[in-house]
């Protein structure tokens, strides 16, 4: 692919909008950024906060601990985050910086002032719509689709953003992969041919931000401590220290820990899969600096492409995605082209797509191990000359096909799995 060919330019533009900081699991950090934005219109602290969350975000704003807010939980949590120490230049890395008197000011204005979170179906998996009021004044945010997608800002009856006037022109990766044809063959040709200087910054920020939360994962004490249970129950061999790696960064970011991590189609989770057990590997065989970048580039656009179909948020749990991507970064490693990538995917895919989504918390980690396992079985399968067939459940007719039917599942065949999920998440 050359350098100068549209495709190449918008895959280099598609990982500068994919591989951006987050601080905290993504969804409570966009209430946050949300409940910022507001905040700025209002120009004054609210005495009021009205929050609704479509069920997806409810359910991965639950279990998951805001990280800046003294270990606190919750929607409620969150947009007060945003309020009191929100600086929404940032983004996704909106309530990075919290200061200890900030923090008390929170525990404070959490009892003073008036919140209410109501679940709303206005026809998006992905909504958060946060309304804050000052005596007679309001201000509202609404974000839909994915996490930066701001589709409404209004201040007392007067719209000064909407649907039509984004705040940044960030794609959905299902867009750009569709508008791209994103497909093995194109990917591995751009992850041979790409210039290091397009990638370099964006690829050694991945490898840093991932690997120091990984590290941190692995020497603190959060949630259940898989990474560190792998570690100290199983071995140190290579694909031990593989998965353990990208649990351990999940185990300190769904437990509140404050180290940004570097995202893929909007998901700490699937950032760090995709890349953790692929640096691994590149040190355990003593690959070059370029053979790292190359691969992650590859594992990063594979991911994209393997969600795609599915969409932000599903009952399909996103890590299956960015574990068999990670299985066919390692095989790219390896020196595998379209044959063994291929396979390499597909017989990930057959092995966990099973995995449902019940919301972001500590057990996520335990899931990471699960998808990272079967990406690298899906390796090791091809290597030892076997694998799944066509014909063998949801395996199709070639690794194109069978991503179809994985995205089918996810978003069509899996619409009830999700809804009886939040429901039981709500009734407990």
């Amino acid at each position: 692919m050359l350098a100068n060919e549209p495709k190449y330019i918008r895959y280099v533009e598609l990982l500068r909008k994919e591989l951006i900081p987050a601080t905290g699991c993504t969804e409570p950090v966009a209430i946050a950024y949300a409940a910022a934005l507001a905040r700025n219109e209002l120009e004054t602290l609210p005495d009021k906060v009205v929050t609704e969350v479509s069920g997806n975000i409810l359910k991965n704003v639950k279990g998951v601990v805001v990280p800046n807010t003294g270990g606190l939980k919750g929607v409620k949590a969150a947009a007060a985050a945003g309020i009191i120490a929100g600086d929404s230049e940032k983004i996704l890395s909106v309530i990075s910086a919290v200061s200890e008197k900030q923090k008390e000011e929170l525990c404070s204005y959490l009892k003073e002032a008036s919140f209410s979170v109501n679940l709303v179906d206005k026809g998006q998996l992905f909504d958060i719509i946060i309304t804050l009021y000052a005596g007679s004044s309001y201000a509202k945010v609404r974000i839909s689709d994915f996490h930066t997608n701001v589709v409404l800002i209004e201040k007392n009856g007067k719209i000064i953003f909407s649907s039509e006037k984004k705040i940044d022109s960030t794609e959905t990766a299902s867009d750009v992969s569709m508008e791209l044809s994103l497909n093995v063959d194109s990917i591995i040709d751009f992850a041979d041919t790409v210039r290091l200087e397009d990638v370099e910054d964006l690829i050694a920020r991945q490898i840093a931000f991932n690997s120091a939360i990984s590290n941190e994962g692995l020497k603190g004490n959060y949630g259940a401590n898989i990474g560190k249970l792998l570690r100290n129950n199983y071995g140190d061999d290579i694909k031990t220290r593989a998965k353990a790696a990208a649990a351990a960064g999940s185990d300190a970011r769904m437990s509140g820990c404050e180290m940004p991590v570097i995202i893929v189609t909007g998901s700490g989770n699937q950032g760090m899969t995709a890349s953790l057990p692929v640096i691994e590997y590149a040190n355990e065989w003593g690959k070059s600096r370029e053979s790292l970048i190359r691969a992650l580039v590859l594992s990063d656009l594979m991911t994209v492409h393997l969600k795609s179909g599915i969409g932000t948020l599903s009952a399909y749990c996103g890590v299956v995605s960015a574990g068999a991507a990670a299985g066919a970064g390692i095989a790219y490693l390896h020196g595998g082209r379209k044959k063994e990538i291929s396979q390499t995917v597909v017989n990930a895919l057959a092995i966990v797509s099973g995995i449902v989504c019940d919301g972001a918390k500590p057990s996520c980690a335990a899931k990471i191990v699960s998808a990272v396992d079967a990406g690298i079985m899906g390796f090791e399968m091809y290597n030892n000359g076997q694998q799944f067939c066509p014909g063998d459940g949801l395996v199709a007719a070639d690794v194109e096909d069978t991503i179809r039917n994985i995205g089918r599942l996810g978003k069509e065949g899996m619409k009830t799995t999700d809804t009886e999920i939040i429901k039981m998440m709500m009734d407990e």
